[in-house]
């Protein structure tokens, strides 16, 4: 008996042994096992967005945090997102601590903290880094920056607005009169005014514009404030590129019942939950595709196919442009209308049209093209 027993003993410790050889490549040490200890993939990528500045601006920012969500939930990649706020002495140490981190892709945007986000970048040459909206060219060979054809879609938004004004729509007024309301009188934001004029002047020669800059992107009383100004003199449609501050705008249309166009995302979308009588003053975006533009990134990235060590500018023909021309739009803006903006669309795609860049203009440049349409 004693030794059937001790044979039943011996067997069981040898089976013991050969499930726990098996269970050893399981874990991926000695096979291609897919997790670690806490259970996460192994090769699963993570990805991690530094917003600079705070989420909630239904444009610029939200946007980037839609194209991450996308990564998420499109690519199955391990996800962060972070917001270093208004106070900008606290970005670079930021951008340095979590470059240190254990991330495969850092992500921000904005020419704004290009600098500091390529110095993170060079002492990381491990990682990739992605800037989704920058108009500096140069960048380090882990970096890759994107920006946006913004004069061109700019130039459609004048053209809406210009038709607008000119048209039969309840809220239009007889004043040959939009308007524009930017963030900063910086080149980024100018190349969007000049675009807008452009456009707006392609419809009528003869048309004015309203021009006021907020001098901050996260102040809605101020966007409100300047927005009535110009609703008050005989604006009828006013064009977003204030990010935040921009909000306010679409608070001004409500009160004055008049227009007003978005930026960056559909933001008419964005409201017409909360607020449908705001959102359906919205006539349209001129939207970045910022989103899908960061998903794309970081597929070309996780396939190795992303080019770094380079800008990629896009435009109409890369789909990374355009306006939105959703269920408010196709309602609100008469069809025949419609139709105009697309023939203008159609030559904006093939080149027939070539929109001036306020980028890389001199600052006398681009106040004579202001003066060119002062009321």
């Amino acid at each position: 008996m004693k030794k059937n027993a001790l044979v039943i003993c011996m067997v069981a410790l040898l089976l013991l042994l050969s499930a726990c050889g098996g269970m050893k490549g399981a874990t991926g040490e000695t096979g291609s096992a897919g997790t670690d200890n806490g259970g996460e993939q192994t090769d699963q990528l993570k990805v991690v967005l530094l917003i600079p500045g705070t989420l909630g601006d239904k444009s610029f920012f939200d946007a980037a945090n839609h194209g991450l969500e996308l990564v998420k939930s499109e690519l199955g990649a391990k996800t962060k997102v972070i917001e270093m706020g208004t106070d900008k002495t606290k970005w670079e140490p930021t951008f340095n601590d979590i470059s240190a981190e254990d991330w495969d892709i850092v992500i921000s945007g904005g020419s704004e903290i290009t600098e500091m986000f390529n110095a993170a970048a060079e002492q990381h040459s491990d990682k990739t880094f992605i800037n989704y909206d920058t108009d500096i060219e140069d960048a380090p060979a882990n970096v890759y920056n994107m920006s946006y054809s913004t004069n061109e879609v700019s130039f459609l938004a004048g053209a809406v607005a210009a038709l607008t004004t000119q048209s039969d729509m309840p809220n239009a007024n007889k004043e040959n009169l939009i308007g524009f309301l930017g963030g900063m009188d910086i080149p980024g934001i100018n190349a969007f005014l000049v675009g807008y004029i452009e456009g707006a002047k392609y419809v009528d020669p003869n048309i004015k514009v309203a021009v006021s800059y907020a001098g901050d992107f996260v102040n809605p009383a101020k966007g409100k404030e300047l927005s009535l100004i110009q609703y008050n003199s005989g604006v009828d449609v006013i064009f977003n590129v204030a990010g935040g501050t921009g909000l306010g705008i679409f608070d001004a249309a409500k009160e004055k019942s008049r227009y007003a166009i978005g930026v960056d995302s559909d933001q008419a979308a964005l409201l017409k939950e909360t607020d449908p009588a705001k959102a359906n003053l919205i006539i349209t975006s001129a939207i970045k595709k910022i989103d899908t533009a960061i998903l794309e990134a970081v597929t070309q990235a996780k396939e190795g196919k992303l080019e770094t060590g380079k800008r990629q500018v896009m435009g109409f023909v890369e789909n990374g442009v355009g306006i939105a021309e959703n269920d408010i739009y196709t309602s609100v803006f008469p069809a025949d209308l419609q139709a105009k903006v697309e023939e203008i669309k159609k030559k904006l795609e093939n080149k027939e049209i070539n929109v001036s860049n306020a980028m890389g203009m001199e600052t006398s440049e681009i106040e004579a093209i202001r003066n060119s349409v002062k009321p």
